[in-house]
């Protein structure tokens, strides 16, 4: 596949995952879209979906091969758990946790805030829970 239709697939992947389309992504991802490519912005579309909190989406890119710990975003995003996290969606991070993805990994390239750190940012116990029991540990500094 010449590389400017790749460029054309994941942006339509991103958009399909940002809107919770799952027809689209199942059919962009046979056409043979990579679910590890962002858009021009950086965006993935693992990160898209998590941000929106579209567990079946998540769970269908991560098959597809997508790495639960890849940064989205040029500085603006994050993980894919981060972004779950900071919107309190406990069921996708739960399905990230279960797919590997790191409860203390920072983002922007470990310089910033961590899932735990975006949970606790919200009204959001429920994912805090989940979190810690994955094996999350507070940090001292400050957010």
């Amino acid at each position: 596949m010449n590389r400017r239709r790749q460029k054309k697939l994941s942006k339509r992947l991103v958009d399909a995952a940002t809107f919770g389309d799952s027809t689209q992504i199942n059919a962009l991802l046979r056409a043979g879209a990579w679910p590890e490519a962002g858009d021009t912005e950086g965006t993935t579309p693992l990160y898209a979906a998590s941000v929106n909190g579209a567990t079946d989406n998540v769970l269908r890119l991560l098959a597809a091969g997508a790495m639960p710990d890849t940064e989205s975003g040029r500085g603006a995003e994050g993980t894919p758990l981060c972004a779950a996290a900071c919107w309190g969606h406990t069921e996708t991070v739960r399905a990230l946790l279960a797919h590997g993805a790191d409860p203390n990994l920072r983002e922007d390239h470990g310089t910033g805030r961590s899932p735990l750190e975006w949970a606790m940012t919200g009204p959001y116990p429920e994912a805090i829970a989940v979190l810690l029991a994955a094996g999350a540990r507070p940090h001292s500094r400050t957010m």
